[in-house]
């Protein structure tokens, strides 16, 4: 039987080194898991205090910012979804650099309430920022000069509540989830060009399935087993796993009836935690193999009572903390999934939860962040918060600072 150190140390050699802090490439950062090696951030910050620079975006977006040196990329959508823009601010001075509008679009599909046109965040890299609305446009621009370098309008989806799935950098590929209700499949672009290096529809029968229960939200995520990288992109009513480089399945996992689900994939201690539905979460810890040259993968466990449902989860050492839509923090033992606290401080939670500096930072719709000690007792730093705002979009980390998106203005939070 493992024992609970030997589960924490395998738990660091698996999460390899901490990400570099230089950088927020990606939604959830350098790794994908809302981690960053980063010390000397604020502990409490308000409208008054340790606010660097606040600038105001306009329209509506919920697309966590992404930053590389001196620049911070986000979207954002005007007129109901009808314009859809690209605006970058200097990281320096919080000035508005570039404010570009990409697409116009005639009639725009409906959306839930909670959501936006401008929800998928953007990648980033050195000369290159990479930008999507889902079937409304995805596009790469120049940093320098916010000139397009290439755009496709043609890979399309109906998403009934409006896009949501943040694409992600996989070698040379941008891959991108368009799970609709017409359609699901995910798609990989040659990052320098725009064109389609691999298609694959998901390997699962809808024609049985309600219309709208078929979509999903899911940003994939990338990991190692046995020296083999595998794609793990959840979907309506299953977890599967692909080849990144050819598209090819691996393995699936059926997750039925679940669909719409919208939190990131964390893959710590040797599990793949996933929530599985968005009206009624469940988080499960999936164990992929490798037998032979064969990957596989089964259920570790399932937890059906206080899985997050927007916000995606956070590991740290032995626990998993997940937010959930009814304002409580809850902690769970990540070997079993047996809860360990649960604590209510807020409202609902849509942003995921940053660990930096020995600290979790967790942020709730209503403004307030939340400033917590890990470890299997509650134990609150700080609470803060900011004007009338609200926290939709996921924080980046750079420098020392924390860049947190409100619904109205960008604010770098700083010493």
């Amino acid at each position: 039987m493992i024992t609970n150190a030997a589960f924490i140390a395998l738990l660091a050699v698996l999460a390899g080194p901490p990400p570099a802090g230089g950088n927020w490439p990606e939604f959830r950062g350098p790794s994908g898991n809302g981690h960053s090696n980063i010390t000397g951030l604020p502990l409490k910050w308000s409208e008054t205090e340790n606010i660097t620079w606040k600038t105001a975006v306009h329209g509506e977006g919920w697309s966590s910012p992404v930053i590389w040196d001196d620049q911070i990329w986000m979207t954002t959508a005007e007129n109901k979804g009808k314009e859809l823009y690209a605006v970058c601010v200097d990281r320096k001075s919080g000035k508005i650099v570039h404010d570009i509008k990409l697409f116009d679009v005639e009639k725009p599909g409906r959306k839930n309430p909670l959501n936006s046109y401008a929800s998928p965040t953007p990648v980033i890299e050195a000369g290159r920022v990479y930008v999507t609305f889902g079937t409304y446009g995805t596009a790469c621009l120049d940093t320098k000069t916010g000139k397009t370098i290439w755009s496709r309008r043609d890979i399309n989806c109906d998403h009934d509540m409006g896009p949501g799935a943040s694409p992600i950098a996989y070698g040379s590929m941008l891959i991108m989830p368009m799970d609709g209700c017409d359609v699901q499949f995910i798609i990989a672009l040659d990052r320098k060009t725009g064109k389609t290096v691999w298609k694959t529809n998901r390997g699962i029968d809808y024609s049985k399935v309600q219309y709208d229960t078929r979509k999903g939200f899911c940003t994939p995520t990338v990991i190692e087993v046995s020296g083999q990288k595998q794609l793990i992109a959840p979907c309506a009513h299953a977890i599967i796993a692909y080849n990144g480089d050819t598209g090819k399945e691996l393995w699936k996992i059926s997750t039925a009836p679940g669909f719409s689900l919208i939190p990131r994939p964390v893959f710590a201690g040797g599990l793949i935690f996933v929530v599985t539905d968005c009206s009624r979460p469940q988080l499960w810890a999936v164990k992929p193999t490798v037998k032979g040259d064969k990957p596989a993968a089964t259920i570790a466990w399932k937890v059906k009572k206080n899985a997050p449902q927007r916000s995606s989860l956070l590991s740290v050492d032995d626990l998993i903390y997940g937010m959930t839509h009814r304002g409580y923090i809850v902690c769970f033992e990540a070997k079993t999934g047996k809860t360990v606290w649960t604590e209510r401080i807020g409202s609902a939670f849509s942003a995921s939860p940053l660990y930096a500096d020995g600290r979790i930072y967790i942020f709730n719709e209503r403004q307030g962040a939340t400033v917590i000690q890990p470890g299997r007792t509650y134990k609150e730093l700080a609470a803060n918060k900011l004007g009338k705002s609200r926290i939709m979009a996921s924080p980046a980390i750079a420098g020392k600072a924390i860049f947190l998106r409100t619904d109205t203005h960008l604010y770098r939070i700083e010493k």
